[in-house]
């Protein structure tokens, strides 16, 4: 490892930290998350022959797809710009951009051989170094390949390199950047292997190019890339992933990036399964002796042993698994075993056994770049940019019911479609309540078991008080603070009895290191995420179990049941009430008003955020409708990036939950202040 410290290291590093410092309290989500992923995958198989492979072939496919929210189903036309260049000795290096949707424009560096004829490419994709493309330690790998005779393709991923919100380098896309992509359908993941799909529609663009002899590679979240693209792109010939092969279960106890979440994989496959599509086409993974543990050798040996298991099924097929004594890097011996194995799969020379380098001198970092300095456009389309152009897209197609039945007839839909974006809601289970005296007499503590071994608990006032009750949801402070701070008092003080429930991974069940970057509940959320049950459904989840404890205990609910949260924690009320009509009426307070944004996410939970919630639902104000007719106040409300809007805008904002209530003659019912 060089001085120069790997942004994924560091955030892995977090993870793991994080895991090894875990109290009790806080580490029952990760037993609950890692049950979870036992029970999706107690049925884990190889295909016992190549018929029952391709079967699973087809539907693994299908379901990486449906994954990622699908594929453009035309692909726009590339319109490739070469933007300047310089000459080297044996090659020559182009700075071009070229469209991998419309108007969306992906940067990259082209490494040409001064030999003529066509090529065997490589298609390279960085990973988490900070200068992605443009870094030495990327650059040197694609010198060396250029200098050996093979022509090499560097992009930026969407949102690194010159790709960033900012114009400068070294920006992260991950955590609340990334987020932005999921409530439309559309992680980063995904949008990643479509793009490197498109880099390889560029290379079988270009004369020097032999289009039916091209590889790729990368490394840590690039070999992750490279594993996704080789994987579903079976254009690609020779697939090389270094430094980031595991499995998915050993991502169920660190960090990864967001680049690297496949939301619900877990629901229908483990990482030696999409590994295996690349079995047939010369793969070779490689790994680090001192890497971290969801990279780590005997994390990817478990998958390669699946590899092996499909490559039997094919006579040609080569795989290959080379272990180098070494920390997370893409260093000289991981370059040189690349160079072999790309040579024999791709050029059919040699054995595959290693190659020395050439003598490589990188570039100054700025000298790659297209759009040197701060020279690139001010509309260049970033991940923020490209998600809130997606959801204005999604907005104009969504259907507005004109008539009292039309929308009634849409209420019970909608429904359906959010209870499957949360991922479900899982049977009711035993709730095993206990009842304990409060910290005074006016008081009481209930315990109970939201799903099985998943123990939660809720401040309530006695029941003794009026029948009214309303549900404080505070996914900051939790549910100590919530019960005595200035908000309870107010409620209290007009006529509410109150219940502050402490939700999975907040208060004292939050996950120690959880917090990375803008993300207070990065890991949590991710974990959840991977087994397609977003944080956001288990919160509103446990709303429903908080009030099944209630009526247990009493025997029956208040008749006037309402709902509220701040911030982040009004996004749940509202999903609770829109899925509970047990709840008579909802407020939220400075809360998000959209998901719909331009910028980076700041001030709210990675946790909320729902894939694809915007394509198959709608917006905030789409599901504070499916509450009609039961009261809804909308007490200010916040932008995506942490802004607070102007009662006009927020009145703007909710225009539809406006009309849906009019709609069911209750427009008195909706409270916008």
């Amino acid at each position: 490892m060089t001085s120069r410290t790997y942004v994924c290291v560091l955030w892995l590093l977090l993870g793991c930290s994080a895991t090894a410092v875990a109290q009790e309290p806080a580490r029952t989500f990760q037993t609950f998350i890692q049950k979870q992923y036992s029970e999706l995958r107690k049925d884990d198989r190889p295909a016992a022959s190549l018929e029952e492979w391709k079967q699973q072939k087809v539907t693994l496919r299908e379901n990486l797809l449906k994954a990622w929210g699908g594929f453009p189903e035309t692909s726009c036309e590339l319109e490739p710009r070469i933007l300047g260049g310089f000459q080297r000795d044996g090659y020559r290096v182009e700075k071009l951009v070229f469209q991998t949707r419309p108007g969306v424009w992906m940067t990259a560096n082209a490494y040409v051989p001064d030999q003529p004829g066509r090529h065997s490419a490589i298609l390279h994709v960085h990973g988490h170094w900070a200068g992605a493309k443009q870094d030495p330690v990327v650059q040197t790998r694609c010198i060396g390949c250029v200098k050996l005779g093979f022509f090499v393709l560097c992009v930026d991923a969407f949102g690194a390199g010159e790709r960033g919100i900012e114009k400068l380098l070294g920006e992260y896309h991950g955590e609340m950047t990334a987020a932005t992509l999921l409530p439309v359908g559309l992680p980063l993941s995904g949008l990643q292997v479509y793009e490197n799909m498109r880099a390889v529609d560029y290379l079988r663009t270009r004369p020097e190019v032999d289009p039916d002899l091209i590889g790729i590679t990368g490394a840590s979240g690039g070999g992750n890339q490279s594993m996704y693209a080789g994987a579903f792109d079976e254009r690609i010939r020779c697939v090389v992933p270094t430094c980031s092969v595991g499995t998915y279960e050993a991502y169920l106890s660190t960090a990864c990036c967001m680049c690297e979440v496949v939301p619900g994989a877990l629901r229908f496959t483990e990482e030696g399964n999409v590994l295996g599509l690349a079995a047939d086409r010369g793969l070779m993974v490689t790994s680090a002796t001192k890497d971290a543990f969801q990279f780590s050798v005997a994390e990817a040996k478990k998958s390669f042993e699946r590899v092996e298991t499909i490559a039997k099924f094919f006579k040609t097929a080569t795989v290959k698994h080379t272990i180098i004594d070494s920390g997370h890097d893409y260093n000289q011996p991981m370059r040189e075993a690349m160079y072999g194995w790309m040579t024999k799969q791709l050029k059919q020379e040699g054995d595959g056994s290693p190659i020395s380098d050439p003598i490589i001198k990188p570039e100054t970092p700025e000298s790659l770049r297209c759009f040197p300095g701060d020279s690139r456009p001010d509309d260049f389309v970033t991940i923020p940019r490209f998600a809130a152009i997606e959801a204005s897209r999604l907005a104009n197609k969504r259907v507005i019911p004109t008539t009292r039945t039309a929308f009634e007839k849409l209420q019970p839909e909608k429904r359906r479609a959010l209870i499957e974006v949360l991922g479900g809601q899982p049977k009711p289970s035993p709730i095993h309540l206990n009842v304990e005296p409060g910290t005074d007499q006016a008081s009481q503590r209930l315990t109970f078991d939201s799903e099985p071994e998943l123990r939660l608990f809720a401040h309530r006032d006695l029941p003794e008080k009026p029948g009214r009750l309303a549900i404080v949801v505070d996914l900051e402070s939790g549910a100590e603070a919530a019960f005595t701070n200035e908000l309870a008092k107010s409620l209290r003080d007009g006529g509410w009895a109150i219940v502050t429930p402490e939700l999975r991974t907040t208060g004292r069940f939050a996950h120690p290191g959880d917090k990375i970057g803008n993300a207070p509940d990065h890991n949590t959320a991710e974990w959840s995420l991977w087994i397609g049950r977003p944080l956001l459904g288990q919160w509103v989840y446990d709303i429903r179990r908080t009030l099944d404890a209630i009526a247990d205990r009493d025997g029956s609910l208040p008749h006037d049941v309402l709902i509220i949260g701040r911030g982040s924690s009004g996004v749940v009320a509202v999903c609770a009430a829109a899925l509970d009509e047990r709840i008579t009426r909802v407020k939220t307070i400075e809360s998000l008003s959209s998901f719909a944004t331009d910028h980076a996410y700041r001030g709210l939970r990675l946790g909320l955020m729902a894939p694809g919630l915007l394509r198959d639902v709608g917006d905030i104000a789409d599901i504070a409708a499916l509450v009609a007719p039961r009261p809804v106040t909308i007490n200010g409300g916040m932008t995506g990036d942490g802004n607070p809007l102007d009662l006009a805008t927020l009145n703007k904002t909710f225009a539809s939950t406006k009309r849906a209530f009019e709609l069911l003659d209750a427009g008195s019912l909706l409270v916008v202040e």
